[in-house]
């Protein structure tokens, strides 16, 4: 079958796509987005979360036909469109701060920092480890992670 959705503010088509598909395949196989992450499978890790309409969703458990005529953002969307600056103050913390490992996990915790920023510049520690609970990280000790999120927080609010 054949899917027509808004990736990151752009109008796309999939075609091919078969009844059983993830978001998740066509976002990286069909569509050539790789930076949403294919590690469980199960929606366990938060690898591959996306918005779906604006609200964080692990695509890997999304059917790619349940986004037909709707909007994805991804990772690589979160860029702004000021031609100066070239990452999202969530990419630049994660940077800034040695946050990144391996980067597996990395554009899911970016998402889900982003999307807890957009609803919450001030949040507290608890409020930060509530909001990244669904994202595994296997290198590290989230030590630096919730660094970025404090420095991405400080960075949204000024």
């Amino acid at each position: 079958m054949r899917i027509t959705l808004t990736v990151n503010g752009v109008r796309r088509e999939a075609d091919d796509v078969w009844e059983g598909e993830s978001l998740l395949h066509t976002l990286r196989e069909r569509l050539g987005l790789p930076g949403a992450k294919n590690a469980c499978e199960q929606g366990e890790c938060g690898s591959c979360t996306v918005y779906l309409d604006d609200v964080p969703v692990c695509s890997c458990l999304v059917a790619a036909g349940q986004a037909q005529d709707r909007a994805v953002t991804t990772v690589e969307g979160l860029t702004p469109d000021d031609e100066e600056q070239d990452l999202h103050p969530v990419q630049q913390a994660f940077l800034a701060c040695g946050a990144v490992q391996c980067g597996f996990c990395t554009p899911g915790l970016v998402v889900s920092t982003h999307d807890l920023l957009a609803r919450n510049p001030e949040p507290t520690d608890p409020e930060i480890r509530e909001a990244l609970a669904g994202n595994l990280c296997r290198c590290t000790g989230y030590e630096k992670i919730l660094d970025a999120v404090r420095c991405a927080a400080a960075e949204v609010r000024s």
